[in-house]
């Protein structure tokens, strides 16, 4: 094979999710826990296209270690270790092949110089971009796909953003609009009114009873869903004996092979969603009435709060904003931290998240809240 087609990396992970071919992460969710795999990207793409091993040799010698100054204008901090890419030519080959070739060396160079080829000459300095403050940063989750929406500056307004291409929606099949937006302002107000509410003085009691009976609720769905998933995936091995007893039997390898990855696909997924929770132990009422006392101290401060020092509150309560677009509802949900402690609100902290707060506002077809 002399030559070889330049579909770019974008086109060809498109192609793949829409083939039903596993990506990495969903071919091995045990090696992937960080991440969700619900289809190819182009940096998957990039990484097997310039990794050398699947040329059946062993390559060494492809990074460095550099002593790098930790402060340049303060030398007695001394150096610190940056691990740095060698260029290839750098690299050291093994004589002879160690284990079974994908491809061989001649298409893998023609890959390479395709790649560097395409390659953008070094960008001049641009000035930084202005770091913009989001409140909800990190908080709030599309109602449609499950995945944490983005934030982006649009107007001179914070925006929350969902991009999600035609093939991801394709192979989760998922009818997903390609960007779902919500506007800071027109659920902010609400998220404090109600933390305010939740916590306020004369509701405390009933808020403490409302969170030690969430603790129960949530063992019994858990173990519900636990159950569900496990059929699901006990289909899909079904589905898959099924489909290569068909293969024995003499059926069109092209078909059936079709059907055995988007089967696999979908088994990934399910495992995906069955990885087990961490164990938690329950929290009494005197230890929810403790967390709750320091809570209120914080969401009554909320309101006139700076929007970064919110977005770290709503970090250390455990906020969840889930927003449906077709229903217009957001779903607001605190997983009250079981061990929190809080010196400062920029301060370090490693919560073990336990109990439930939840509601849920209803917005105007213009994006406000009602």
């Amino acid at each position: 094979m002399s030559s070889i087609s330049r579909p770019s990396r974008k086109a060809s992970g498109k192609g793949l999710t829409r083939d039903g071919i596993p990506c990495p992460s969903a071919h091995d969710p045990a090696r992937n826990r960080h991440r969700c795999g619900i289809a190819w990207s182009k940096f998957a793409v990039r990484s097997i296209l310039i990794n050398p091993r699947y040329t059946g040799h062993q390559v060494w010698n492809k990074q460095r270690k550099d002593e790098v100054l930790i402060d340049v204008e303060d030398v007695a901090l001394g150096h610190t270790t940056k691990l740095r890419w060698n260029e290839s030519g750098k690299w050291v080959w093994s004589e002879q092949i160690v284990h079974p070739p994908i491809i061989g060396r001649e298409i893998f160079d023609q890959v390479q110089t395709m790649i560097s080829g395409r390659a953008a000459a070094p960008a001049g300095h641009k000035p930084h971009r202005r770091q913009h403050p989001y409140a909800l940063r990190g908080c709030l989750w599309c109602g449609v796909c499950d995945r944490r929406m983005g934030s982006h500056w649009v107007n001179g307004a914070p925006y929350y953003r969902c991009r999600f291409p035609a093939e991801y929606a394709l192979a989760n099949r998922v009818e997903h609009p390609l960007n779902v937006n919500l506007r800071e302002d027109a659920v902010i107000g609400n998220v404090d009114e109600w933390l305010a509410r939740e916590f306020a003085p004369h509701r405390l009691s009933e808020t403490i009873r409302d969170l030690a009976a969430a603790q129960q609720a949530r063992t019994i769905t858990r173990a519900s869903d636990d159950e569900e998933t496990a059929c699901k995936i006990a289909e899909c091995d079904r589905k898959l004996a099924q489909y290569r007893a068909a293969l024995d039997a003499g059926a069109s390898p092209a078909t059936v092979a079709a059907w055995i990855a988007e089967t696999e696909a979908e088994k990934a997924r399910y495992q995906l969603a069955a990885r087990p929770a961490p164990a938690r132990t329950r929290m009494s009422e005197a230890e929810i009435k403790a967390v709750v006392d320091k809570l209120a101290d914080i969401a009554l401060v909320l309101q006139d709060a700076d929007p970064d020092d919110k977005a770290e509150i709503f970090r250390q309560l455990g906020l969840k904003l889930t927003y449906h677009p077709g229903r217009q509802l957001v779903e607001a949900q605190i997983e009250v931290p079981q061990h929190w402690q809080m010196e400062s609100v920029r301060g370090p902290t490693a919560p073990n998240y336990q109990c439930v707060l939840a509601s849920e506002f209803f917005l105007d077809a213009d994006g406000g809240a009602r």
